[in-house]
């Protein structure tokens, strides 16, 4: 029997920074709200055979509404304060399914992830357990500390981190019960959590795409206007090679 794949769009913030007094994902560019966006490009996806969307809990009903009219949504379940309880609360949806199933995780914020990227993190999963998507970094990198510059890494070593990140599901159930039972976790994405807790695991990293950027700031929303609206097949990310 093929491998399934299940993408897990995460929408459990509220985009305080992004000032809309809504959650971001309900936040509409170019007559649709980025929640929906985000949802389609895995729904007409070819390999996704489910789709499950994590919600702020305060905002389930309208998540519920928007995830409707697609078919592979099979639940819309309420999130945490932090990524790591809305990973947590999606890793609880998909308990009894077998630990070889390919799990994506995504950002609801990202609106625009094209078909090719998707296709490079579910390929790239037939060979690894963990798979990141990076973007290589275009600015010079510098760690800073105490409001002065440390160190300098070679910009050709960087890359800027995407979503999606896809997982045997084994392998981040795993993570996450070793991250759970430490009191000093910190995490901002399930790649890191693999990265902490299972060392011995590689992380492949995939080509990922400018135009799968995260919308965070008013700024972002701008941008993202012009993609929905700039030209007709940047309204459809599902079916356009973005790459």
């Amino acid at each position: 029997m093929a491998t399934r794949t299940v993408a897990v769009v995460l929408a459990g913030g509220v985009g305080a920074r992004l000032g809309a007094g809504r959650p971001k994902q309900l936040v509409e560019v170019g007559g649709r709200t980025i929640l929906a966006r985000a949802v389609a490009a895995f729904d007409a996806h070819p390999a996704v055979d489910e789709v499950i969307v994590v919600m702020a809990a305060a905002h389930l009903r309208e998540a519920a509404a928007v995830a409707a009219p697609f078919r592979r949504v099979s639940a819309v379940v309420a999130g945490g304060d932090t990524r790591t309880a809305s990973t947590v609360a999606a890793l609880r949806a998909l308990e009894g399914q077998a630990d070889e199933v390919r799990v994506l995780f995504h950002d609801a914020a990202r609106p625009f992830v094209g078909a090719a990227v998707i296709d490079r993190v579910v390929d790239a999963l037939d060979g690894h357990e963990a798979v990141a998507v990076g973007v290589p970094a275009s600015d010079t990198m510098v760690v800073v500390e105490d409001g002065l510059v440390v160190s300098m890494p070679p910009r050709e070593t960087m890359s800027r981190f995407q979503t999606p990140q896809g997982f045997r599901l084994g392998t981040v159930r795993k993570a996450y019960e070793l991250a759970l039972a430490d009191p000093g976790l910190r995490a901002t994405d399930d790649c890191g959590v693999v990265h902490r807790y299972l060392p011995d695991v590689p992380i492949r990293v995939v080509a990922g795409d400018e135009r799968n950027l995260k919308v965070t700031r008013p700024l972002d929303v701008v941008i993202a206007e012009h993609l929905a609206t700039g030209d007709p097949a940047a309204g459809d990310p599902s079916t356009e090679d973005l790459t």
